[in-house]
């Protein structure tokens, strides 16, 4: 709800502050005396286009100030924003404008953009008038206007829609592997074929490089391992000789301790000889150089480094490859058994979504009933009797069913009989647009919407009937919880009114200004006389006026 409006140097306005309440509050004044510079300067702070001829001639900058008690939804799309507010704490938009054009924006004194300050102002203020009725106007908001009206429960329609998506999503990226699969079918049916010919082994390249190597190292070391050899070969080689001693000193080792010693010392010769042989032999072996084996260990080493390259993969991979690939063939065979799987799921999916929407298009189609008819029982005191309303609701194309269901709600009128139905904008004139939104309003009652509602002229080219018939609806529907301001012509419209503001332009000098005074009771009644007589206050005007205020 709009608390406060504080305005310097826009257009005629030096300085100016008003205080609002709920309820039906009501503007009038002469034409001319400025009413429309009091919306300007709203619209302003609630992110219109920033146009520099609204800041006062001789003033650097325009500024306004705006205060709400801002509702719950508000508050948490400013937190969304990173504004942060205090619980109970007034809600503050301020915007100035310079006379270059330039603008700045702050909501609670953080800087904002003029997006956020448009989102932000559209959710606290509503403006009809003769050159802006936007907000009913927008198919986009007549669904959730009808499904608050119906008090329709989107939740189940909401759930099914996330699960059919989902389960949509799943069979579309299954059938879009198996596609993929199966176009590589021949592909992987040879990669496979060749890799299980080959059959690569864990290590297998590790143990292929060693062998190599020290084969290659036995190839240059064969000649001189052979002539160390010879030393152990032979009855008479150095270790054969050893031996034949250590026999004949074990004949005579028990004729002297030292002998016993020298023994001991020779038989311990004898044994790291042996050992010394045993290792030149192993070595030998391990070292051996077979020129055809030596040829195969490198076809092979080749071979597999050549298919790990052509998979794009480290030869140590290429025997979890050939499973993978295997597994994937594989797949392909049950892939028609998982995608029948799949189908069912999501055609069960589609099933409940169906239903659901269903079940909601038709609480739609019956709140639909029940709006076109309200909204039936006003177009005739608001002289619009030869009009009629109706909320369409259509199937949507199937790409276009979300989770609030696959209906397209739209409020139409035709304003004379036999005329054909069209939206709201395209046939009505600005007088009879501002009347069908009042009599949207009044059957909408407390459905959505900003809590804050101007009308602007709504009563232009009515007097008389239609004009109280206007005032007595913008009251009922200020009674319904939503503050109304209402800029008007009308003494039967302004004396439906809780608070009264005049407007009222002077001049002194070369200077004119706009002044606004809030009423009390009598300068209520001496401002209704004049809308009613004109120029010259009559006591009988006066009298008139006190007579319709006696409703309020």
């Amino acid at each position: 709800m709009l608390t406060g409006l504080s305005i310097r140097d826009v257009v005629l306005i030096k300085a100016l502050d008003l205080e609002f309440e709920a309820g039906l509050g009501v503007l009038t004044g002469e034409t001319g005396a400025g009413k429309s510079i009091l919306l300007d300067a709203l619209g302003l702070a609630l992110g219109a286009r920033a146009d520099s001829r609204l800041v006062r001639a001789g003033a650097d900058k325009a500024q306004v100030t705006a205060s709400f008690d801002a509702p719950a939804h508000v508050l948490a799309l400013l937190v969304d924003n990173d504004i942060t507010t205090e619980v109970g704490e007034s809600l503050m938009i301020r915007r100035s404008l310079r006379a270059d054009g330039g603008s700045k924006a702050y909501i609670n004194d953080q800087p904002c953009s003029a997006a956020l300050l448009r989102e932000i102002g559209a959710c606290l203020v509503e403006i009809h008038g003769q050159h802006d009725d936007r907000g009913l106007l927008n198919p986009r908001g007549h669904r959730a206007l009808l499904d608050a009206f119906g008090r329709c429960d989107l939740a189940a329609v909401a759930g099914h829609f996330a699960d059919w998506q989902e389960s949509k999503a799943r069979l579309d990226n299954a059938r879009e592997a198996l596609d993929n699969a199966v176009r590589d079918r021949e592909w992987l049916e040879h990669a496979v074929a060749e890799l299980r010919r080959f059959a690569p082994q864990e290590g297998e390249e590790e143990q292929l490089a060693t062998e190599r190597a020290d084969m290659q190292k036995g190839e240059r070391i064969a000649e001189d391992l052979r002539a160390v050899l010879e030393a152990f070969e032979g009855s008479d080689s150095g270790l054969a000789r050893l031996r034949s001693a250590a026999r004949r000193l074990d004949r005579l080792a028990g004729e002297h301790a030292l002998l016993a010693e020298a023994l001991t010392a020779l038989d311990r010769s004898v044994i790291e000889a042996s050992e010394a042989e045993d290792k030149l032999i192993a070595a030998t072996q391990a070292l051996s150089f077979d020129p055809e084996r030596l040829d195969a260990i490198e076809v092979r080493l080749f071979e597999l480094r050549g298919l790990a390259r052509k998979h794009n993969v480290r030869p140590e991979d290429l025997a979890a490859l050939t499973d993978d690939l295997a597994s994937k063939l594989d797949a392909i065979a049950a892939g028609g058994e998982g995608l029948a799987k799949l189908e069912v799921d999501m055609a069960e999916h589609y099933r409940a979504y169906r239903a659901a929407a269903e079940r909601l298009s038709g609480q739609r189609a019956e709140a639909a009933q029940r709006l076109d008819a309200a909204v039936a029982a006003e177009l005739a005191p608001l002289k619009l009797d030869t009009a009629q309303f109706r909320t369409s609701v259509e199937l949507l194309p199937e790409d276009r069913w979300s989770a609030s269901g696959f209906d397209r709600v739209e409020f139409l009128i035709s304003t004379n009989p036999g005329a054909p139905f069209a939206p709201l904008a395209k046939i009505a004139s600005g007088g009879e647009l501002s009347r069908f939104i009042l009599a949207l309003k009044v059957a909408l009652a407390e459905e959505g919407g900003a809590e804050t509602i101007i009308f602007d002229e709504i009563d232009r080219g009515v007097g008389g009937a239609v004009a109280s018939a206007i005032g007595e609806r913008l009251s009922r529907l200020a009674g319904a919880g939503k503050q109304l301001l209402a800029v008007t012509h009308s003494p039967q419209v302004a004396a439906k009114g809780q608070a009264h503001y005049f407007i009222a332009k002077s001049s002194e000098g070369s200077v004119t200004r706009t002044d606004v005074t809030r009423l009390d009771a009598e300068g209520r009644r001496q401002e209704i006389a004049r809308m009613l007589s004109g120029a010259e206050v009559t006591d009988e005007a006066r009298a008139q006026a006190a007579r319709l205020m006696e409703g309020v």
